[in-house]
């Protein structure tokens, strides 16, 4: 793997070293645009709007419009507007992990401390798993400022970027009542359900299927093959009233 971002973890005047590598990876298919009468492949290329050429790589700056003019911005001007942020992730307070609403997830990057046997992150490790918190920090990746959380994960610190709290939109414009009447009697079976179904959390029984299927269809047709369509199976229902639905949906997992 290859490190995204190297600076420092601090918490405290305790600072540990670090890089930052991406946890996570695709697994969705990558397409090419392609002409429909050649199967040429389509470019995109930066295009000066003026002259209507193209741009290399090098020449372009980034620009931001304030008064109907650029004003434009250098690698130095990012990092000067906070650079303690753009070395290190600095951690301000400590909170219940089971705190932060999923909603805030964004991504996650493992952390390597630059000697393999440092104690101050095997301490901060230790200690964050013992007391069930995570760390509360903001640093800057790419120009971006994040908010994220330091949490353990097997052996690793890992920081999940979260979203800052003026991202999540309000639902105050969804068509949702919030006086509809629900019964004791269907609010017990639905819990009942819900315990039925209740397992711990194992995210291996989980592949993307829908990715593997389409693999297949692309492999087929390259032979001049038609793949297999699976059928779609509805759920069937009888009636409309909500605690027979209910009803039928606990006593079809038992007998499953």
């Amino acid at each position: 793997m290859r490190s995204i971002w190297k600076g420092s973890l601090g918490f405290g005047l305790v600072s540990i070293p670090v890089k930052l590598y991406s946890a996570v990876q695709t697994t969705s298919l990558d397409f090419d645009m392609l002409d429909s009468r050649d199967h040429s492949r389509i470019r995109y290329q930066r295009v000066n709007e003026q002259t209507h050429k193209e741009v290399p790589y090098d020449k372009i700056v980034k620009g931001y419009k304030l008064n109907d003019d650029y004003v434009i911005m250098e690698d130095a001007d990012f990092e000067a507007a906070a650079p303690e942020k753009s070395k290190v992730i600095e951690i301000e307070s400590f909170v219940d992990i089971t705190d932060v609403n999923p909603m805030f997830y964004e991504t996650s990057y493992y952390t390597e401390p630059d000697t393999k046997n440092n104690k101050a992150y095997a301490l901060l490790l230790q200690a964050l798993k013992k007391s069930g918190k995570a760390g509360l920090a903001r640093f800057v990746l790419r120009s971006t400022e994040s908010l994220c959380i330091v949490h353990p994960v097997k052996n690793v610190l890992v920081v999940t970027r979260i979203r800052f709290g003026q991202q999540i939109r309000e639902p105050e414009e969804l068509n949702i009542a919030d006086d509809v009447n629900v019964s004791k009697k269907e609010l017990d079976v639905g819990l009942a359900l819900i315990n039925q179904y209740a397992e711990d959390f194992d995210v291996s029984k989980f592949k993307d299927e829908y990715t593997d299927e389409l693999l297949k269809i692309i492999k087929a047709k390259s032979k001049g093959k038609r793949a297999t369509i699976k059928k779609l199976k509805p759920h069937k229902t009888t009636g409309t009233d909500l605690y027979d639905q209910l009803m039928q949906s606990l006593t079809a997992k038992k007998g499953a």
